[in-house]
C-alpha cells in the first residue's frame, strides 16, 4: 500500500469482524514500529498486546463494571484543558454532533450516548488490542514520541490490510486493564487500541479536516534583520544529542 493511501485511509474504525489477526502480522508491525523517531532514542513506549482468552477476560471485567455502574478510575493525565479555546472547542463540538448524529442519538439522550460509549469496552468487536503505557517520570517530548509511535503502528496496520481505533477511553478503566496486563509500577496507561479487519456492514461518515490554510503557514521569504548574531547557549553537540533517532 502506498504511504499516502495508508495515511488517507486510516481512520477510527468502530466495527470489526471476528476474523483473527495472525500473531506474525502483529509482530511484523510492532517490530517495524520500533523504528519510530524518539528524542535521544529513548523509545518511551511500553506496549501490551492482547488476543484470545486474556482479551475476552478483559472484555468481561469491563462489561461487569459497566453493568454495575462502577465509577470510572481517575485518569492519570489531563485529556483536555479545563477551558478549550477556539478553534479547538468548535472542532470538538462539531465532531460530537457528527458522531452521535450518524448514530441517530440526540444530545439530550444520555442513556443512548452511554450505550454507544460502552462499545469501547468490547473493542468494537475487534479480536486484538494494544495498550500503550509511558513512564510517569517522562515529560511532554516523550509523550509526543509515543504519539509518533502509535501513528506508525496504525499506518503499518493499514499496510497489512487491517484497521484500528485509538481509544484513550481505556485510561478511565486503567485498574481493570492492570488486572490483566500487570504493568510495572511507574507506568501510566495512555490508551488502548482496537485492531482487526473492518466490518464493512457498519456504516460511518468520514470526519473532515480543517483546510490547509487554517493549520499550515508557508514562510517563503524571511525579512532582513541585519547580520548574523552570536547567541550563547547549548553547544552544537547538545543539539545533536537532543535530536530524534
Amino acid at each position: 500500500m502506498d504511504i499516502y493511501e495508508a495515511v488517507m485511509s486510516r481512520r477510527a474504525v468502530r466495527g470489526f469482524t471476528s476474523q483473527q489477526v495472525p500473531r506474525e502480522v502483529l509482530e511484523r508491525v510492532l517490530s517495524a514500529a520500533a523504528w519510530s523517531p524518539s528524542g535521544s532514542n529513548l523509545q518511551p513506549w511500553n506496549s501490551y498486546v492482547l488476543t484470545g482468552t486474556p482479551l475476552a477476560e478483559l472484555k468481561k471485567l469491563a462489561g461487569a463494571r459497566v453493568a454495575a455502574g462502577d465509577p470510572w478510575d481517575e485518569r492519570e493525565y489531563e485529556m483536555y484543558p479545563p477551558v478549550l479555546k477556539p478553534p479547538y472547542s468548535e472542532r470538538r463540538v462539531a465532531f460530537g454532533k457528527e458522531r452521535y448524529g450518524e448514530l441517530g442519538i440526540s444530545r439530550e439522550d444520555m442513556a443512548a450516548r452511554q450505550r454507544a460509549a460502552a462499545a469501547n469496552w468490547d473493542f468494537f468487536g475487534a479480536p486484538a488490542a494494544l495498550f500503550c503505557y509511558i513512564d510517569r517520570d517522562l515529560g511532554p517530548p516523550q509523550w509526543a514520541d509515543v504519539g509518533m509511535y502509535l501513528q506508525t503502528v496504525m499506518l503499518l496496520l493499514r499496510a497489512e490490510g487491517l484497521h484500528s481505533c485509538l481509544q484513550m477511553a481505556w485510561s478511565v478503566y486503567r485498574k481493570t486493564v492492570a488486572e490483566i496486563v500487570s504493568p510495572p509500577d511507574g507506568l501510566i496507561l495512555f490508551c488502548g487500541m482496537s485492531i482487526g479487519f473492518e466490518d464493512v456492514t457498519v456504516g460511518y461518515s468520514r470526519t473532515g479536516r480543517a483546510p490547509l490554510d487554517e493549520t499550515v503557514t508557508f514562510v517563503e521569504r524571511r525579512p532582513a534583520r541585519g547580520g548574523p548574531r552570536r547567541v550563547s547557549g547549548p553547544s552544537v553537540a547538545d543539539y545533536l544529542t537532543d535530536s530524534h533517532e
